[in-house]
């Protein structure tokens, strides 16, 4: 039997969840203190706190010294939120926060607001898309008749690190194989412990043999982010029905992300206790393959493991903006083809940003990150059909320098609000 736990739930139920803890968040820093006066386990998951051993007091205490705040927004959307903090001297910060299904904290991010300046043109875009020891590439366009229209790029074809944006290939195979007839949305996919991986995501926190039907795993791999949804995914579909969906839409060079690795696989070569990362790069496909067969089971790597890069040794999900830019528009047309509305639904749930639908009726929205490196790509549809696509990625060789991505997010949002349309 399924978990209806893991169903897919409202957006609107996320967003009052999330502006909630938000604004206790925000009368939380306003106490006295000092510590954190509440218990812990009444707002926080269980992994939050692990990575507090000392408890959260001292964190929460760290973050008052940078005060008292004032609140220029907050910004709840879905399950995840921001708001925008005025502290010391007039000193800026974000602050973004992330909410399980059952309204407990998963992720606080509190740091400095890094956005320069408010871009009014591409050129400023450009300009403010140039970071000390950060590269950055970016591409926005929009549809001209069968082909589209480049408004602006910037190492639009150089490969890059993307992260969980590797989700919207596994959601293209998902819709072939329902098109196909050789998957069904309501077939059961078993948890298996080979398949558990790290968040983001809950669906790891579930038992051995928990079944959930391929459009709960779906909808929490392509909405949530879960990467433990998304490794069912390609355990029940076959790493050969990814491989075909990233050639279908246009990867420039396909053969980089041959064989597919699942997030699982990603972790446990990248920053598992064997030297397993100096054989992925020496390897050729038939070695990386024959290594992925000998790695499979049990996850050993955790979360506080993760304190370095391991793109520039050639492990990640390498895509181009320009590559990205197709996948999007192969996700979108497969919505189109589905009779069923299912993809349309999947895709639809999570922008990414506040969205004016008056203006973007249609959001398909994706984000990534792995240890030094974030992008986040958009393809919004405007009321006359007009597809545009707006695809923004950064990676540095040290953790840290990009933070939570929150610069770029931003950058984001205006550039769907202010630079296009």
């Amino acid at each position: 039997m399924t978990d209806a736990k893991y169903a897919p739930v409202s957006d609107v139920s996320h967003k009052v969840l999330v502006e909630s803890r938000m604004r206790w968040l925000v009368d939380v820093l306003a106490a006295a203190g000092p510590g954190f006066g509440e218990v812990p386990e009444h707002h926080f998951v269980s992994a939050f706190l692990d990575k507090y051993p000392d408890g959260v007091g001292p964190q929460f205490d760290s973050w008052r010294a940078l005060g008292p705040f004032t609140v220029e927004s907050y910004t709840p959307l879905a399950h995840k939120g921001w708001a925008t903090l005025i502290g010391k001297d007039g000193a800026r910060h974000s602050m973004a926060i992330t909410i399980d299904t059952s309204g407990l904290i998963r992720r606080i991010v509190f740091e400095p607001e890094v956005l320069s300046r408010v871009p009014r043109d591409f050129a400023d875009l450009d300009e403010v898309l140039t970071r000390p020891d950060v590269t950055s590439a970016a591409l926005v366009c929009r549809r001209a008749g069968d082909g589209w229209e480049s408004l602006y790029e910037r190492s639009a074809d150089t490969l890059m690190p993307t992260g969980s944006v590797f989700k919207v290939y596994l959601l293209l195979a998902v819709a072939r194989a329902i098109r196909d007839g050789d998957v069904r949305w309501e077939d059961e996919i078993e948890l298996r412990a080979p398949q558990r991986s790290l968040p983001t995501g809950e669906m790891q926190d579930l038992p051995d043999g928990t079944k959930a039907t391929v459009f709960q795993t779906a909808y929490n791999m392509f909405a949530r982010s879960d990467n433990t949804a998304s490794d069912m995914i390609i355990h029940h579909l076959g790493r050969d029905a990814v491989h075909r969906a990233v050639a279908d839409a246009g990867h420039q060079n396909p053969d980089v992300l041959r064989p597919f690795v699942s997030s699982r696989e990603l972790f446990e070569i990248g920053w598992g206790k064997q030297d397993l990362l100096s054989e992925w790069q020496a390897g050729d496909l038939v070695q990386r393959e024959r290594l992925l067969e000998r790695i499979d089971g049990p996850l050993t790597t955790q979360v506080k493991d993760l304190t370095h890069p391991v793109h520039d040794r050639g492990l990640d999900w390498f895509m181009s903006a320009r590559d990205v830019s197709r996948a999007l528009a192969a996700l979108w047309e497969a919505t189109n083809l589905d009779t069923t509305g299912k993809i349309r639904e999947i895709v639809s749930v999570y922008p990414g940003v506040e969205i004016d639908r008056d203006r973007w009726p249609v959001t398909v929205f994706k984000g990534g990150s792995t240890p030094g490196a974030v992008m986040f790509c958009w393809l919004v549809v405007d009321r006359a059909g007009v597809e545009h696509v707006v695809v923004l990625q950064q990676r540095a060789d040290r953790v840290g320098i990009l933070r939570d991505g929150l610069h770029l997010r931003r950058l984001g949002d205006l550039t769907l609000h202010s630079l296009i349309g």
